[in-house]
C-alpha cells in the first residue's frame, strides 16, 4: 500500500496530511502520536470510512482494497440489539449466508478470540474486555487480509489487554496485516514490527519498531518517548 499526498480536510481545516507513506509487507504496524495527531483519521481513510480530500491510496494488491477483505475494530465497540452470537455472525448474514451457518462460524470465531461467555445473552451485558473480544471476533468473520484497530485496548484492565495482545499476535502469525493505533508505549514496544509516528496530522517518522524505540530520528519522536507534551 502506498499513500501519495493524502490529506483529509473538514470544514476547510486540515485534519491529516498531506502524507506520503509506504506500508508494504506483512506484520503489525503501530500508529503513534499525541491526541489530535491524526491516527484515527488515517485508519478511517485507509478503510474508506473517511473521504480523502487530496492524494491517492494505491493498494499493491487490489483485493486488499475490497471492503470484505478488511476488518475494523473501533475504540468503543459498535453494539447491536442482538445476542452476542448474532452480533458476531452479522457480517456473514449481510453476505447472504444462512443464519444457522453464520452462527456456527460465529461460535468458532468466539472460541478463537477466547470469548468464553454465554453467546445467547444480550451483548450489552458483556464487560468492556468481552465487548472488545466480541468486536474482534466479528471483524474476523470474513477472514480479512487487513485489520485496522483504533485503540482497541483503551480503558481495559491488564488481564484483558494481555489477552487481546495475544490474540493479535496469533492473527498476525496467521497472515493478516494489522494496522493499529495506541497511546500505550509498553504495548507499542511489545507489538510493533514497524511504527508510524504522527504529529499535527503529519507523518513525522516511520521506522522498524525496535529502531524507533532505540534511536528515534526526529525531535518530536524523542520528546514523545520521553513523555514530554508536544504542541
Amino acid at each position: 500500500m502506498t499513500l501519495t499526498g493524502v490529506s483529509v480536510r473538514r470544514r476547510g481545516r486540515s485534519i491529516l496530511g498531506p502524507l506520503d507513506a509506504s506500508l508494504n509487507g506483512g506484520g503489525l504496524s503501530i500508529l503513534m502520536g499525541p491526541n489530535g495527531a491524526g491516527k484515527t483519521t488515517l485508519l478511517r481513510a485507509l478503510h474508506g470510512l473517511e473521504r480523502v480530500s487530496t492524494g491517492d491510496i494505491h493498494w499493491t494488491d487490489p483485493k486488499d482494497a475490497e471492503g470484505r477483505n478488511q476488518g475494523f475494530v473501533f475504540q468503543t465497540p459498535v453494539l447491536m440489539r442482538r445476542s452476542v452470537l448474532d452480533c458476531i455472525a452479522y457480517p456473514l448474514q449481510l453476505d447472504g449466508v444462512k443464519r444457522a451457518e453464520a452462527r456456527e462460524q460465529a461460535r468458532a470465531r468466539a472460541n478463537e478470540v477466547g470469548l468464553n461467555v454465554n453467546l445467547d445473552q444480550a451483548v450489552m451485558f458483556l464487560s468492556g474486555g468481552e465487548k472488545q473480544k466480541m468486536a474482534l471476533a466479528r471483524a474476523l468473520m470474513r477472514r480479512p487480509r487487513i485489520l485496522f484497530l483504533d485503540e482497541p485496548c483503551a480503558n481495559l484492565d491488564g488481564r484483558s489487554v494481555k489477552e487481546i495482545e495475544e490474540i493479535l499476535l496469533r492473527i498476525k502469525d496467521g497472515g493478516t496485516r494489522i494496522l493499529m493505533s495506541t497511546h500505550d508505549l509498553g504495548q507499542a514496544r511489545r507489538l510493533a514490527d514497524s511504527v508510524l509516528f504522527l504529529h499535527a496530522g503529519k507523518l513525522v517518522e516511520q521506522a522498524i519498531g525496535d529502531d524507533f524505540f532505540r534511536a528515534p530520528q526526529t525531535a518530536e519522536a524523542k520528546a514523545y518517548l520521553k513523555g514530554e507534551i508536544l504542541l
